[in-house]
């Protein structure tokens, strides 16, 4: 899933845990393309949602086209999510389960395409949100520790 990152989920990381992630595409207007080349979208309380068997995202904000005229896309509607019938069933059987949701974590172009990375999600507890502070601090102070000691030599 590599190409060129148009806006990331960074706030999903700190509050889901990611089970399972597939790779989406998203039918766009033109106008709203030409805004995502100009990275002015937001993935801020973006979620995914299965209706009559086709996912559907919702609160994705993609800005208005600067340079478009009355023709220019609405900036909060629900976008399709394009998906093989096999994975969309196969969310729909796992956001059955309690507790699971479909988080968009990226926005980015492969190719010419965009692309959304999609995200089979558990909501972290206040523990485990502790536990992975506790640890990226822990790393930080390793990795400072290792530039500190290469420093010396």
């Amino acid at each position: 899933m590599a190409g060129k990152t148009i806006i990331e989920n960074r706030k999903a990381r700190h509050e889901y845990l990611f089970l399972e992630k597939y790779e989406a595409g998203i039918e766009l207007f033109g106008t709203e393309v030409k805004s995502l080349r100009a990275g002015k979208a937001s993935l801020v309380d973006a979620f995914a949602r299965i209706e009559n068997g086709q996912v559907w995202l919702y609160n994705l904000h993609i800005s208005h086209y600067e340079f478009g005229n009355i023709n220019n896309h609405d900036e909060k509607r629900p976008r399709r999510l394009l998906l093989h019938k096999g994975e969309i069933a196969r969310l729909h059987a796992a956001v059955r389960e309690k507790g699971l949701t479909l988080v968009p974590v990226r926005l980015y172009f492969s190719a010419a395409l965009v692309k959304v990375e999609l995200a089979l999600a558990r909501g972290k507890k206040m523990y485990d949100k502790r536990d992975s502070m506790a640890e990226r601090d822990s790393k930080r102070q390793i990795e400072r520790a290792m530039k500190e000691r290469s420093r010396e030599y």
